[in-house]
């Protein structure tokens, strides 16, 4: 549940941004985009999500330049973060991390390495090899020591989404689009 939309004339940041990022379904929705789903149907089957309510988050999260719409007669309809989306990733680690640490007893789900040199990435983003902060294109993920693939469901986005990958590069695994797209 969203909070009051009296809170956007309120002076205060993170009631502001809760308004956009607040709904759990977003947050899942802006991590699969950084993981690389772009198709309507890609996040629906990775998501389990209702059709209905994903039509409503993904046209907010446009409207609001999050994800932008791209609706291209050979490629299909799809969404790719905005500067601003991208600008989330420092929220999206921190809430993975948070939940490795306190729900993960296996260790972390996925580890992050910068993709030029293969160093491991410290909670603020920087190469435990080179010592940069690596920018979000050039962060490979991968499965960490508590991922559990047997918990996972086989279809072909889960199986891009959990292979070593960057960040924001596109998963291409829808072949039709499904019908009630938006």
């Amino acid at each position: 549940m969203t909070l009051p939309s009296t809170y956007a004339d309120r002076n205060c940041s993170l009631a502001r941004a809760l308004e956009i990022v607040g709904e759990r379904w977003t947050l899942l929705i802006i991590r699969d985009a950084f993981f690389g789903v772009r198709r309507f149907g890609d996040f629906a089957t990775q998501l389990k999500i209702p059709r209905a309510v994903l039509t409503n988050r993904l046209k907010f999260l446009v409207q609001e330049g999050v994800l932008t719409r791209d609706d291209d007669a050979i490629k299909g309809v799809e969404y790719q973060l905005t500067a601003k989306g991208v600008g989330l990733w420092p929220i999206v680690r921190a809430l993975m991390s948070w939940g490795d640490a306190f729900y993960s007893p296996a260790g972390v789900q996925r580890t992050e390495r910068h993709d030029q040199d293969g160093g491991l990435l410290d909670r603020e983003g920087r190469c435990e090899d080179c010592g940069s902060v690596v920018p979000v294109p050039e962060i490979r993920i991968e499965p960490g020591p508590g991922f559990d693939p047997t918990g996972s469901d086989r279809d072909p986005v889960s199986d891009a989404i959990n292979t070593p990958r960057r960040l924001l590069e596109p998963i291409m695994a829808s072949r039709a689009l499904p019908t009630g797209e938006s």
